[in-house]
């Protein structure tokens, strides 16, 4: 099978490492400087358990329309940077290429296909020109959400702290051949990838956490098990967490997991960074719209009020644009 992963960041450069140990015609998108390190050292993996494989089994490129017709394509960048990415996606599409969606919060395509009253409606804070759905096919489309934990150590270098499970689901909930090959070879590459009959709600669940502890963990530069045991902010994640779990309830969402549960299994992951926390530090674009903005949009759809997350918006907002505007990365230092 011919697969590009476009991304190859903590959760892209994941799955790359692993998929790559198999026989598939692997392809790997990123930007130039990204592209050079992985093709001059390779990529490196440091597993949960210490040990470090290093592949170069792979074709790594920053020219889409260099690449051939693929058969799956996995989408592992960040939300805001897929409409710019859309477009040059069509050299890779055959009839049948699939493409796999990771990003976190929910995706633009969540209307898509899912019959309801806001059926095929677009969400105007993720893509407001129309521009992704218009050049990525909610028919090409298969949902997923990961959960696991890596970083990024240095670049072509993955840290795998934990998790390695990546549940699938096919937009109308139907089981077919392309869902059934495209779990196989998550599996086969050492990934727990159940099919899904509704990966909304999945989605759903992750997203549920994720507006919360994303963001306060960027703003106050604090770990998972820090937001959880200091009691005003673990009160604030409950608050932002009811104001969406009524959303999602009025959508047809029903979580499978108790609140206390969700955020007792994040503070069980640790000290652990998010992925937002780790941008600020890097000094990178936040994905506010997917995590927070989306959230938003689907409360005023529903007639939901979300004053916390909005506020939690604001301030994340704030930040973002103080980040882009001056140039800036904002890493928190021992005194000592």
């Amino acid at each position: 099978m011919k697969i590009c992963i476009i991304g190859t960041g903590a959760v892209g450069g994941l799955l790359a490492a692993h998929i790559a140990q198999s026989d598939h015609q692997l392809t790997l998108f990123d930007h130039q400087e990204q592209i050079n390190t992985l093709c001059k050292k390779g990529l490196s993996l440091i597993s949960p358990d210490g040990s470090l494989l290093t592949t170069k089994n792979y074709t790594a490129t920053s020219e889409l329309k260099s690449c051939l017709p693929q058969d799956l394509i996995i989408l592992a960048t960040k939300a805001h940077q897929i409409s710019s990415l859309a477009k040059d996606l069509q050299p890779l599409y055959h009839d049948k290429t699939v493409v796999i969606t990771l990003q976190n919060g929910i995706p633009w395509w969540y209307f898509k296909k899912h019959g309801c009253q806001f059926d095929n409606l677009d969400l105007d804070c993720l893509d407001p020109e129309s521009i992704i759905s218009k050049h990525i096919s909610a028919d090409r489309i298969i949902g997923c959400t990961a959960y696991c934990a890596a970083e990024i150590k240095e670049p072509g270098v993955i840290h795998h702290t934990e998790g390695i499970r990546f549940p699938l689901g096919e937009l109308d909930g139907s089981t077919t051949s392309r869902i059934q090959h495209a779990a196989k070879v998550f599996t086969d590459a050492g990934f727990k990838s159940p099919i899904l009959t509704d990966i909304r709600s999945e989605i759903w669940l992750k997203a549920w956490g994720a507006l919360a502890f994303n963001p306060i963990s960027a703003l106050t530069h604090s770990t998972l098990e820090e937001i959880c045991i200091y009691p005003d902010s673990r009160e604030l994640v409950k608050e932002m967490m009811l104001e969406a779990e009524a959303i999602a309830n009025l959508l047809g969402i029903k979580f499978r997991v108790p609140m206390e549960k969700r955020i007792n299994g994040a503070q069980k992951v640790g000290k652990h960074k998010t992925s937002m926390l780790h941008d600020v530090e890097s000094g990178i674009q936040l994905e506010i719209e997917a995590i927070l903005g989306s959230i938003i949009e689907l409360g005023t759809l529903t007639d939901s009020p979300t004053p916390q997350i909005r506020a939690v918006y604001a301030c994340s907002k704030l930040l973002n644009n103080t980040i882009r505007h001056n140039n800036l990365f904002i890493h928190a230092n021992n005194k000592s």
